[in-house]
């Protein structure tokens, strides 16, 4: 199967060297901390490596202000910030990069918007889009869903067989999403991907920095 590499033009954005074993995705509706900024240094504290703020049902506004108390506490404990969707918001609280779905702004426009420098992830579903997303210039590749998940009702799973294809031809980091939790990470342990991104087995548990805590080691060594 012919490979995809990486573009020359993103071989030195910030996204070089940054670790996606355990990526978090925030749901203001499912956590069980008081506040998103609470949940998010949990879960960094619990071994989280990449912070995504997913903002679907609040103001530009309110938005901006969670983003900018997100970002103090992911620069203060170093771990990288995506904003979801919304470049603007991106480029407003100097986060340090933007995803994307298949049906929001297209990678071109994003990129113009938030400039060269910043990472830039896009959700893909199959091989084709994967291959697509590398080629456009994408820092890396959300693939799923990979379960049932409750966050997102219409997705469709995506095989492992499938996750496998794409990890095979595309060489950029790709993280495998939707309805990852400690019953079904290990299935994704020798798959070759770069992580795991994961929404409710982290933020609605009772207890934020174990649950992180358990995902990776279960997701690197299938054991705790």
């Amino acid at each position: 199967m012919k490979q995809v590499n990486v573009p020359e033009h993103s071989k030195n954005r910030c996204s070089a060297g940054v670790d996606y074993t355990l990526y978090l995705v925030t749901d203001r509706e499912l956590m069980t901390a008081d506040t998103i900024e609470e949940c998010v240094e949990q879960a960094i504290l619990g071994g989280c490596t990449v912070v995504q703020l997913r903002e679907k049902t609040v103001s530009s506004s309110e938005f901006f202000q969670t983003a900018l108390r997100v970002r103090e506490i992911t620069a203060r404990l170093g771990v990288p910030l995506i904003i979801n969707d919304r470049a603007d918001i991106a480029l407003a609280v100097d986060a340090d990069g933007l995803h994307i779905g298949q049906d929001d702004l297209p990678y071109e426009a994003a990129r113009r918007i938030i400039g060269q420098n910043k990472i830039i992830g896009i959700s893909a579903h199959n091989l084709s889009e994967a291959k697509t997303a590398a080629e456009m210039g994408a820092d890396y590749i959300g693939v799923g869903a990979m379960f049932a998940t409750g966050t997102k009702t219409d997705a469709d799973p995506t095989d492992i067989n499938e996750l496998r294809r794409i990890r095979e031809a595309v060489k950029i980091p790709m993280v495998a999403i939707g309805g990852i939790n400690k019953n079904n990470v290990t299935y994704l342990t020798d798959t070759g991907i770069d992580g795991i991104a994961v929404v409710s087995a982290i933020v609605a548990e009772q207890d934020i920095t174990g649950a992180a805590r358990n995902l990776k080691a279960l997701f690197k060594g299938g054991y705790l």
